[in-house]
């Protein structure tokens, strides 16, 4: 299974053709249009999604406007972590917003190969170290860093979302508005 071999590569482990199996028969192939909600508001998340093709997004509502979260291009890993865990209603939404194939991974299904397999616990443990990582450098951005260094940063280190992401998107993720983030695009901040 090709989007196996792309995770693994991206998160550096090493797997066993059983454990190849096992992982892939926990998997769903689902395909979502452009906009179409994955997981809505207040539903229990289920699944770690695994991104093949397209881009979705985590977002989340807040004084009638919608922030960007999270995006996960081809090969990236997308949950909301704290529904996952504590299995309770979420306040994020997770979106396609290209058209994608994306493969849900059962996460009780996958508590139980970790369990199982050492292997496939050390993929979820790099995972779950990659998100705490992501999560804390777009703090420390947002606490540290003006308006110009975030878009700088978000450029850098995620250049295929910055071409691929709408405006209106990247702007709510680094916590500006479209307007603003025009701006900085121009020079004029």
């Amino acid at each position: 299974m090709e989007i196996i071999k792309k995770i693994l590569d991206k998160y550096d482990v090493v797997f066993s053709d059983e454990s190849v199996e096992k992982l892939a028969s926990i998997m769903e192939r689902k395909e979502y249009q452009k906009e179409e909600i994955i997981l809505d508001r207040d539903q229990t998340c289920h699944f770690l999604y695994i991104v093949e093709k397209g881009m979705i997004r985590q977002f989340y509502y807040k004084d009638g406007r919608d922030i960007t979260e999270h995006f996960s291009p081809e090969g990236y890993v997308a949950t909301c972590i704290e529904s996952l865990i504590m299995k309770e209603p979420t306040s994020l939404l997770v979106e396609a917003i290209e058209p994608s194939v994306v493969y849900l991974l059962d996460y009780a299904k996958w508590e139980t190969l970790c369990d199982e397999y050492s292997d496939i616990n050390k993929l979820y443990r790099r995972i779950i170290e990659y998100k705490l990582v992501v999560s804390q450098r777009k703090a420390d951005s947002w606490r540290f860093e003006s308006s110009r260094e975030r878009y700088e940063r978000f450029c850098q280190e995620n250049p295929t979302i910055a071409r691929r992401a709408s405006i209106a998107h990247i702007a709510s993720y680094l916590l500006m508005s479209p307007e603003t983030l025009s701006r900085v695009r121009a020079g004029i901040l």
